[in-house]
């Protein structure tokens, strides 16, 4: 049996663009991974089974069983029981499910004793946003997500608190609202209420909170709310429906997310991670 840690991101500023002939968008986007965590367990079976706790997700279709497909083009895997603990939330722009992906194919690879380069072969086939976390930290993703860059240094110095809505966003239906609104472009947060790490660089925004927003127009009202709760600028990760704030320690974040926990579904104060998905010694 082998533990595999599976963990969350954020968008800390995600820039688009038009879609391009194929319909996928290209975009710049600062991804930083937290410690908010899936855990997978895994071993060896007389048949692949995925169990789901935590979330009412299909075990015969998800992205865990689409990465097992993938990986298995890679080399011999063995059959594989696989048992997912959900802690992060779907629908939620916090890329739980890719990460879950990601985790797989590290996983099965491993089992397999397949080539190192082998998870990051097979991520693309399986969604976009799985190869950032294999790599995890803090990223520049570009393409349509499938080109990762590690940032040195890494992003220090703050923590984060992360509110997740009562209800979820389908990043299909947002980046369609999107193209239907003329690509509207995301508010900047002023660098001057960002921490100092934050400061330089891409500027700190989110194009499709306005899309989001079409869709879903109490997200406005939460966000709102988390604004005037924390004192702090919030924004949207990826195409909602979570969103943060940046605070100065674990200790404030973890606070903050206890204030507004009572009209989420979920809220935390975590840490920045320093890595992607990964086996637990």
């Amino acid at each position: 049996m082998t533990v595999y840690e599976s963990p969350a991101k954020l968008n800390l500023s995600l820039l688009v663009q038009p879609p391009r002939p194929d319909g996928f968008h290209p975009i710049e986007s600062l991804v930083q991974t937290i410690e908010w965590i899936d855990v997978l367990v895994v071993e060896e079976a007389e048949e692949d089974s995925v169990v789901i706790e935590g979330e009412d997700i299909d075990p015969d279709d998800n992205l865990v069983v689409r990465a097992m497909r993938a990986i298995r083009s890679q080399g011999a895997v063995p059959r594989l029981e696989i048992r997912l603990d959900k802690q992060i939330p779907t629908g939620a722009g916090l890329g739980g499910g890719s990460s879950n992906a990601a985790a797989t194919l590290l996983a099965a690879a491993e089992a397999g004793s397949l080539p190192e380069f082998s998870p990051g072969a097979a991520a693309p086939t399986v969604g976009a946003d799985v190869a950032l976390f294999l790599v995890g930290g803090t990223l520049m993703v570009t393409g349509i997500g499938e080109v990762v860059e590690p940032m040195k240094p890494p992003l220090s110095g703050f923590a984060v608190a992360v509110a997740v809505p009562p209800f979820e966003m389908s990043t299909v239906e947002v980046y369609r609202r999107w193209d239907l609104m003329e690509g509207p472009v995301g508010e900047v947060i002023d660098g001057r209420r960002l921490p100092p790490a934050l400061r330089e660089g891409i500027p700190v925004r989110n194009d499709l909170t306005r899309a989001a927003i079409d869709i879903e127009p109490t997200l406005s009202d939460f966000m709102a709310d988390l604004r005037s709760n924390w004192g702090v600028p919030v924004a949207m990760t990826g195409s909602g429906s979570g969103c943060f704030g940046l605070f100065v320690d674990l200790e404030e974040a973890e606070d903050a997310a206890k204030s507004i926990s009572a009209m989420c579904r979920a809220a935390l104060g975590v840490e920045l991670r320093p890595d992607g998905v990964a086996r637990r010694d």
